[in-house]
């Protein structure tokens, strides 16, 4: 990797650039809500894929697109497994090669994935038909976070119209999977994209976020004795005995978080580690005692607490309850490791090269006196890929989103135009510029 030369925009340059951001804003506006308007759930993002790819090569990048296999990245760190039909999981990456490198090289990674609505008639507007009102565009996917990828795709754009290029390589990413396992990011990497710097233009509200927390996805399988509900105290009814086994969990979250109050980085964040019982199914028939019920559950962990550690503690806390339980105890539940097996990451150095661009770059749009504010996410994010596991320092900054994951999910659209601003006048200032060659 290049070494790093400190650059300064002037303010003519930077002028050009944000006055660029402006005059095509309209246009940005468009293309987010054309790309909004595709519903890009999980195992159904092709149509998105192809809307991003057509417009990466419209832009004359070098497009790369491929098909995830799964026994490629399985052995790789970070992996996470898939329950569902991933034969149409793809990847798609536009990359600029500069004429002259000078800069820094750069990945700007967005995903497309968006989690399931819920009830339609629970949101005031149909969600993937965007609606702009008092300044906001709703739709599922306009904050998390199509409104960050259309913001660092016009921030080159930008580049483009005010004259320049980046004196360095980026890379568009394009993935998928990051609600859920984080594979179409490692897929980039087991293709070998590298680079100097990520920045995953999340939704932040202008803040970095560069401390994450691990997660992990299991279901609890409870098997019950079915018999009809008339005679219901001879069986053993599965979804009651979940609830029991709920409440255990619920115990130990409070007992993981009380372990964290003095944690070094989390220790002043009020209750970081989260607990959800997301999705439970069960039973067949309402006359009948249930014989089954799965319970999807989602655990936030500590940076560098230990995931083989954390699993086995919640095995036990199953365990644990079930021995003590009138049914459970001759039939303990099934767990099983089913989506997200994710560490957390920090990005340590305060004065990271990328983090000082991203701070000039900041201040350049919101005002010299404008301190760039740093969040500790009680979520998690793709960076982790890059920061624990192949040394490219990484963070997020992104526009203002409000409900995102809930109805009426919205991105302040002030905000994306800064967003747009900031990333073009960072992508200059962190990868350089050179003026644009004649065709």
């Amino acid at each position: 990797m290049s070494a790093k030369t400190e650059t300064s925009l002037d303010e003519q340059t930077r002028g050009l650039i944000r006055a660029a951001v402006a005059d095509h804003f309209e246009e940005e506006l468009s293309f987010l809500a054309d790309f909004v308007r595709i519903p890009s759930v999980r195992f159904e993002e092709a149509p998105a894929q192809d809307f991003i790819a057509a417009a990466l090569r419209e832009r004359r990048y070098e497009v790369d697109e491929w098909t995830i296999e799964l026994d490629d990245l399985e052995p790789l760190p970070g992996f996470g497994p898939i329950h569902g039909d991933f034969s149409r999981a793809r990847t798609v990456v536009g990359t600029h090669r500069p004429s002259v490198t000078r800069g820094q090289s750069l990945i700007l990674q967005g995903h497309l994935d968006v989690v399931p609505t819920g009830p339609l008639d629970m949101w005031t507007t149909p969600p993937f038909e965007p609606t702009i009102e008092d300044g906001w565009m709703y739709g599922r996917g306009a904050g998390d976070m199509k409104s960050g990828t259309v913001a660092a795709i016009f921030a080159l754009d930008a580049l483009h119209h005010a004259g320049f290029e980046p004196a360095a390589r980026v890379h568009i990413q394009s993935v998928i999977e990051e609600e859920s396992t984080g594979l179409g990011a490692l897929s980039t990497l087991q293709r070998g994209y590298r680079a100097d710097l990520a920045v995953l233009p999340e939704p932040s509200d202008h803040t970095i976020n560069r401390a994450q927390i691990g997660v992990l996805w299991f279901r609890i399988a409870v098997k019950g004795k079915p018999t009809h509900v008339a005679v219901a105290k001879e069986g053993s009814n599965a979804i009651m005995a979940a609830y029991d086994v709920i409440r255990a969990l619920q115990e130990l979250e409070v007992e993981w978080n009380a372990r964290a109050a003095k944690d070094p980085i989390y220790g002043d964040v009020a209750h970081p580690l989260n607990f959800n019982a997301g999705k439970i199914s069960g039973g067949d028939w309402a006359s009948s005692v249930p014989a089954w019920c799965n319970v999807d559950c989602r655990m936030g962990v500590l940076p560098g607490q230990s995931l083989a550690a954390a699993k086995s503690e919640i095995e036990a806390c199953v365990s644990a309850v079930s021995r003590n339980h009138p049914f459970l105890s001759n039939n303990p539940p099934d767990v099983t490791w089913n989506g997200f097996q994710a560490e957390g990451y920090v990005l340590g150095n305060d004065a990271d090269p990328g983090l000082e661009a991203m701070r000039r770059s900041h201040a350049a749009v919101f005002g010299e006196g404008a301190e760039l504010e740093e969040r500790k996410m009680t979520a998690l994010t793709d960076t982790r890929f890059y920061g624990l596991y192949y040394d490219i320092p990484a963070f997020c900054y992104g526009p203002r989103a409000e409900n995102i994951h809930g109805f009426d999910e919205r991105v302040n659209l002030s905000s994306v135009k800064q967003t747009t601003e900031v990333l073009a006048l960072f992508i200059a200032d962190w990868c350089g510029l050179n003026p644009l060659q004649d065709d």
